[in-house]
């Protein structure tokens, strides 16, 4: 049976911003980019996961609309040998909602909360902080959806060498870790970071039994590794 929910969220958004055109071809071409057969965390799962998350702290959001549309399309392009996923991302989520007569400054906004996934860093803008915490919410799930989270990734980094990405991943999440707090927003912080900082730990844990094991060598896929942070 197909899961037809998806696209009804996506159609009530579209028409909520008053969107022109219909919704149904950007919504199949989001969907089929979901579904490459090279994602394994990055699909249409994690958009809903996204999405259920959201739908807790709505009423948090200075622009609801803009940041749900900035998760619909953050992960839209994704490729793992690349350093500008979030900039092609960001460009395509305009150019959909220039071609349905969008504001230029919904766009702009979708855009810049699009942008800020690229580091996950922590910002002043609430809307944008809302928008990370929601997008690293995967960090504070039950151990074994982390679990599998973490095998995700590394299938979808599957081309980088065993030494390289236990360096690499060990490193991101060893910065997430070290941070004061993983989550900027009240919220996900009460509901999160205890947890987060469980399932981290204990990631590190095995990739550090696992870099034992193994022979260091230089991390030749550092700057790929560091531009696509866990998302």
């Amino acid at each position: 049976m197909v899961d037809h929910q998806p696209e009804t969220q996506w159609i009530t958004l579209w028409q909520r911003i008053a969107a022109q055109g219909d919704p149904h071809p950007p919504y199949h071409d989001l969907a089929q980019r979901l579904a490459e057969p090279h994602r394994a965390y990055h699909t249409m799962r994690h958009i809903l996961h996204c999405l259920d998350e959201m739908a807790c702290v709505r009423h948090l959001a200075a622009h609801p609309d803009a940041v749900e549309m900035a998760l619909w399309y953050h992960d839209a392009i994704y490729d793992t040998h690349a350093t500008d996923n979030e900039e092609q991302s960001a460009t395509l989520a305009a150019h959909r909602l220039r071609d349905a007569s969008v504001p230029e400054t919904f766009v702009q906004m979708v855009g810049r909360l699009i942008m800020a996934t690229q580091h996950h860093a922590v910002e002043e803008d609430p809307d944008t902080r809302l928008l990370i915490d929601i997008d690293l919410a995967i960090f504070g799930q039950p151990a074994h959806l982390f679990d599998a989270y973490e095998q995700h990734i590394r299938q979808e980094y599957a081309w980088v060498p065993h030494e390289a990405f236990l360096d690499g991943r060990t490193r991101i999440l060893r910065a997430f870790l070290d941070r004061t707090t993983i989550y900027a927003t009240d919220y996900f912080r009460q509901r999160y970071e205890a947890p987060a900082r469980i399932n981290i730990a204990r990631s590190l844990r095995v990739l550090e039994q696992q870099a034992y094991l193994s022979t260091p060598q230089i991390n030749a896929f550092e700057g790929t590794l560091d531009e696509n942070a866990p998302e």
